[in-house]
Parts: structure tokens; sequence; C-alpha cells
């Protein structure tokens, strides 16, 4: 959870800023998982920061919403154009990954558990590069 709330920081998520009056907050919870080797044994905990983003009304806190997804047909047929052309593949592990897109409103989470803000009327506003 403190790894999850340092990449926030780092990546500058979010500000935390005074709560305005008529404003909805979307709440937020974490998840946890335990990932398990084949062997059995415990390889790492995982994290996850959830916006519950079902708390928001159509017309009044969004206008629209979209999803960037990939079909496993794209990956493959990319796979298969990269190996016909003699390319390196490579694979990797992201830590953190946060989805990107631009806002067209202005969407409050309330502030995660684990992060500690002096007032308690503080909420943090999502910069305009993160999408719950």
């Amino acid at each position: 959870m403190n790894k999850g709330l340092a990449a926030f920081q780092r990546t500058h998520t979010w500000d935390l800023v005074p709560m305005q009056p008529g404003t909805n907050t979307i709440s937020c919870k974490w998840t946890y998982k335990i990932k398990i080797k084949s062997d059995g044994f415990i390889e790492r905990y995982k994290t996850r920061l959830i916006a519950r983003g079902f708390t928001q009304e159509h017309g009044i806190d969004y206008e629209e919403t979209f999803a960037l997804v990939t079909k496993m047909t794209s990956i493959r047929a990319l796979i298969a154009l990269a190996v016909a052309r003699r390319r390196l593949l490579y694979q990797m592990d992201a830590k953190n990954a946060s989805l990107n897109g631009d806002l067209s409103e202005v969407v409050y989470i309330q502030p995660p558990p684990g992060i500690s803000s002096s007032p308690s009327e503080q909420v943090c506003r999502l910069r305009e590069l993160f999408m719950v």
C-alpha cells in the first residue's frame, strides 16, 4: 500500500484540496492479493486502489465513458508481423499502471486509506491525465 501511495505521489495523480460544498466525491478502497509461486510459496503481496465510480451520476459527474481495449487477435497479428519481419520482441512487467486520458469534468475522490490529511475536509482532485 505504501508503494502504491508513493507511486501516486511520484506521478502527481492528484492534489489534496479543500472540499467545496456541493461537490460529489467518489469513495475508494484498497484491494489485496497474494501472488503464489508454482511451488506454493508466496511470491509477493499486491495492492490496488479502486475508485468506486458507480457512485457517479451521468449528466452530473460525467458526460461520456470510453475505455480503450485491445483484442487478443490484434496482439496475435502484431506478434505474427514481428516474427515475419524478424523483429525482436520484449516482455515488460509494470509495477504501477494508471489509465491516462483527458478529463472534461473535475473529479474528486476521497483520500484513500493510508493518506494522512490534516484537515478532515480535504479531498483528492484528480489531475488532467488520470481517469477513474
